[in-house]
């Protein structure tokens, strides 16, 4: 079954912002800072290595938000109001493709749909009506 998730993005607050939601549904919170991503050609600066590229608070073995700290090194300050996106994550690899190729016809696409650091299929894309997502297919291990 192919779930939807909230995903909320932060200007550097997010953590915080988890942790209260934690305290109010409870569960159990992953986090993966800047910090922790592969270096690359882009490095990261001091100031942002804490921030959070990504987190995700479980409830019941149900991911049920995701969000980020945007990165003043990767990209623009959060602007409210435009600070959510909806993650789907099919079951399927074809699945996701698929989804990711439907979605994002006549939008643009921020990240290509092929396999991230993190060894998922991923894409990131705002569509034709200006809604933003992200299809994620976590590949069997």
């Amino acid at each position: 079954m192919t779930k939807v998730t909230a995903y909320l993005l932060f200007n550097g607050n997010c953590e915080t912002a988890f942790n209260f939601y934690k305290d109010v549904f409870g569960g159990e919170l992953h986090i993966m800072r800047y910090k922790d991503m592969p270096q690359s050609d882009q490095p990261v600066p001091d100031s942002e290595k804490e921030k959070v590229l990504h987190l995700n608070l479980n409830v019941k073995d149900e991911i049920l938000l995701m969000g980020s700290d945007c990165s003043e090194a990767f990209s623009p300050p959060v602007k409210f109001g435009d600070n959510i996106a909806l993650t789907i994550s099919p079951d399927s690899e074809e699945e996701a493709r698929r989804i990711f190729n439907e979605l994002s016809e006549g939008g643009a696409i921020q990240m290509p749909f092929e396999i991230a650091f993190w060894g998922s299929w991923y894409g990131m894309f705002t569509d034709k009506f200006g809604i933003s997502w992200m299809v994620n297919y976590d590949i069997p291990k």
